[in-house]
């Protein structure tokens, strides 16, 4: 379902509401007693981590295989910072040997009662979600993995070159579109989804055109995966998650009147999550304001890399700033501290600007809309 004209639609994971963590498991039998150990080092992790406030490990009364952890986070963005970083993915290497199957979800916190709530102190720690998001039915994803210098071309060929897998995935389930950009040897897919993600993700790697593509571009990839090897392409694709931290939809345009964009930006080490909350803000306001190009803007990004998915109404060098997310001296003077100098020119003047829109812009691979199947 796409939204129709003048709904407004914004999600994101700067809106400062406190965070609920689910992680759903099913281990191996016999596994018991690693899990329970790797769990206390992965408790021990992360009891320190800035913005945790609490956790919880739960035993299913049915099926005793199945585990359930819950973790309680003051805002989404702490959080974000630690389950995508390195340090995350060295601390749960140790699951992976004991569990079978899981399942992350992650909720903002709406509404709460009981005394507990009250009395607890955690619960002075971030605010409660002001009210309910406006959604479209769809889940956005991006993946995001680099190439070998060079290659470029070849990767670019073999990507765009298959057909496209079965779009239904079951009775609740189907992809929507897949767009597919690059911009050097960085190269980004971005997946829309209505219904559930993770089998969606599931259904598309079990699919042979797929594979053999993955397959096919394997020996150009910076990092070394093999996908026959479980360990070994569930840390590729986890290192590759590039997920959404926000997204608006302006609700004003037709969806024929749009063309799909995106730009990467390089951050300062340590930058990432705030560049990406300036941009959010930059999208927030561009939805309000008619006289914007923009029609929604999706935001994506892990550590120091963001990209910003665009769809826009006519040219999108005819605004440059409010492209690039920098109409006003105060944002350009913001972007400029948390961009990567070293990476590229910080936009100062109207020219540079342009400059950085021609050399941020990514190039449009391939994208495809699936069809009612």
């Amino acid at each position: 379902m796409t939204a129709t004209l003048s709904e407004r639609i914004s999600q994101s994971a700067f809106d400062g509401s406190r965070l609920r963590v689910v992680l759903l498991l099913d281990l191996y039998d016999g596994a018991q007693q690693q899990f329970l150990e790797a769990y206390e080092h992965l408790c021990n992790q992360v009891a320190s981590v800035p913005g945790h406030v609490s956790d919880q490990l739960c035993q299913s009364i049915e099926n005793p295989s199945q585990w359930l952890i819950t973790s309680e986070w003051e805002s989404a963005p702490p959080f974000l910072a630690w389950v995508n970083s390195e340090e995350h993915v060295q601390t749960v290497q140790p699951l992976h040997n004991c569990v079978r199957d899981t399942r992350s979800l992650r909720y903002s916190i709406l509404r709460e009662t009981g005394k507990a709530f009250d009395l607890a102190p955690q619960a002075a720690k971030g605010r409660l979600q002001a009210s309910p998001r406006l959604g479209d039915g769809v889940v956005r994803h991006a993946l995001t993995f680099t190439v070998k210098p060079g290659t470029e071309d070849i990767v670019a060929k073999i990507l765009a070159d298959y057909d496209s897998p079965s779009a239904r995935v079951d009775e609740v389930t189907q992809l929507r579109r897949t767009s597919l950009f690059m911009h050097g040897n960085r190269v980004v897919r971005a997946i829309e989804v209505e219904g559930d993600l993770l089998a969606a993700l599931r259904h598309v790697s079990r699919q042979p055109e797929v594979r053999a593509v993955e397959e096919a571009i394997n020996p150009y990839l910076e990092q070394d995966r093999d996908l026959s090897n479980p360990d070994s392409a569930r840390m590729f694709f986890t290192r590759a998650a590039l997920p959404i931290v926000h997204h608006v939809t302006a609700g004003r345009h037709k969806a024929e009147d749009v063309r799909r964009h995106a730009l990467c930006y390089q951050a300062k080490e340590g930058c990432g999550m705030a560049l990406a909350r300036l941009l959010a803000g930059h999208d927030e306001e561009a939805a309000d304001d008619p006289a914007s190009i923009i029609a929604s803007s999706t935001i994506f990004q892990r550590d120091d890399v963001v990209v910003r998915l665009l769809e826009a109404v006519g040219p999108i060098d005819a605004q440059p700033a409010q492209v690039v997310g920098i109409d006003g001296p105060g944002k350009v003077a913001r972007l400029g501290r948390l961009l990567d100098a070293d990476a590229t020119a910080v936009p100062t003047t109207e020219q540079g600007i342009s400059h950085f829109l021609t050399e941020s812009e990514m190039t449009l691979v391939t994208d495809r809309r699936a069809m009612e199947s």
